[in-house]
Formats: C-alpha cells, structure tokens, sequence
C-alpha cells in the first residue's frame, strides 16, 4: 500500500521509477494523454562519468501501458543508455524535456501535455487568466513560449529555457502545457490543476457572460499560500495525503503500474 510519504527524491531511484510511472498511468486515467505521443520526464543521478540522465517513457506505448521497468534511461545527448523495451523515444520528447532537465536541476520531474482544454488555452492571445481559486495559485508564475513547429531543432531549447526562467508552470503557445515538479508528485499536482484551471475557464467565457477576474492583489496572495501548501512537502518533508490517494487509487484500477 502506498506509504503516505511525499513524492521521491531523486536520489531513490527505485520511488523514482515508480513515480513516474505512476504519473503516467494518472495522466491516463485522468483523460490527459495524447496516443503514444507527450512525455513525462524524471532526472536520475549523474552518470559515472558525470553525463546528465532521466527517464522517459519507451516510444510506442500509451500511458496506459508504461510501468517501472519499462522506462527508458537517456543521456543529455539523446543516447538511449538503457531501454528495456526496445524501442527508443520520441525525438521531439528528448527536445523539450532535455532542454529544462540540463538547465532546471531544481526540476526532477518535467510534464507536459497536449490536452483540449490546454491547447485551447495555449491558442489565445490572453492565455490563463486568473479567474478563479485553481488559476490563481498560478498568477505571476506562468511562462510563455512561442510556438516553432514540431520540436525537433535542439536549436530550439536555449530559447524555451530562456522563456521559462525560474518558472515552474509554462504555456507552450499554440501547443499545450508544461510544468515542473521538485519530485514527480508536486508536477502532477500542478499539471491535474493546470487542467481545471483550463476547463474552468473555457466553460466560464463559453457562458456569454461577463468574467469577473481576481484582483491581482487576491490572486497573488492565493499564489503565496498555495506554494506554502507545496513547500510543506518538498522543503519540510511532510507526508504527502493527497500523493498517497492518487498512488491508492492506481493501486485499485491500474495494479501492476510499478512492477
């Protein structure tokens, strides 16, 4: 049964590895995935000779499908280092996530998603608007990056870290979302409310009525005690309540998702 503990660190690679398959099948389970294609990423300990290595999803399987043992080790070069599946990963998923995984050492976990509601924010020229209590624990933490195509140039990642900064949270413009979590749970925390913060605001501009947005002085202030909320976990090394539901429920209707 799950422990209650808080999300892993990376020096526990084995918690590490179950993690992020367990942010996989959530990601899954929640509607979120998009075929076999966006990528979550979790970064392991250095190599022996000091090469930069995380974990990503074997290209080819649904989220659905990814366990422990399937996940790919690479390096900051794209060398696939160790691959129990066979079958590589996704070039564009090496892009992005290898680009924040080098320059963030403070993100253990990058998510990223291309779900409806995400790409339909992404797609407008306002982007999140804090519109309400899920929005507003992102007011003054969102980072934009304008869309270049398919990210295959590795050209590409010195100007989407240059966008995202010390951020945690970034709108890939016309594209969909990215966040970065402290351990795998915080960027699953953000992601699953990333979404509602997405869905609420289509469905309150959708109503025809006037938004009526947080003032920035409210909104900045429920930013404050939401990250208060995510330092207890990874800062204090609190117990984590809400990560150890989420492993409970993968324990109910996904068994076998950390094998």
């Amino acid at each position: 049964m799950a422990d209650g503990l808080g999300g892993s660190t990376i020096e526990d690679v084995g918690a590490l590895r179950r993690d992020l398959a367990a942010a996989y099948r959530l990601i899954a389970l929640e509607g979120m995935d998009d075929g076999i294609y966006t990528h979550i990423s979790a970064r392991l300990p250095d190599g022996p000779d000091g090469e930069k290595r995380f974990l990503l999803n074997p290209f080819g399987l649904r989220f659905d499908e990814v366990t422990a043992s399937s996940l790919v080790t690479v390096d900051e070069s794209g060398a696939v280092i160790d691959d129990p599946y066979g079958a590589g990963v996704n070039a564009a998923g090496f892009t992005i996530h290898s680009a924040v995984h080098m320059a963030r050492h403070d993100a253990v976990c990058v998510l990223h998603t291309h779900t409806v509601a995400g790409v339909a924010v992404s797609s407008v020229e306002e982007g999140l608007l804090s519109l309400n209590q899920w929005s507003a624990q992102f007011h003054g933490q969102v980072a934009y990056h304008d869309y270049e195509g398919i990210a295959l140039d590795l050209a590409e990642r010195e100007r989407l870290i240059a966008d995202l900064g010390p951020k945690n949270v970034m709108v890939l413009r016309n594209h969909g979302m990215l966040t970065c979590g402290r351990s795998v749970a915080e960027a699953v925390k953000l992601t699953l409310n990333l979404e509602r913060s997405c869905k609420a605001q289509i469905a309150a501009l959708g109503m025809g009525l006037r938004p009526r947005p947080l003032s920035d002085e409210i909104a900045a202030h429920t930013a404050r005690q939401y990250q208060r909320g995510y330092d207890r976990y990874e800062i204090d090394g609190k117990p984590d309540p809400e990560w150890a539901a989420e492993l409970r429920r993968l324990e109910r209707t996904a068994p076998g998702f950390d094998a």
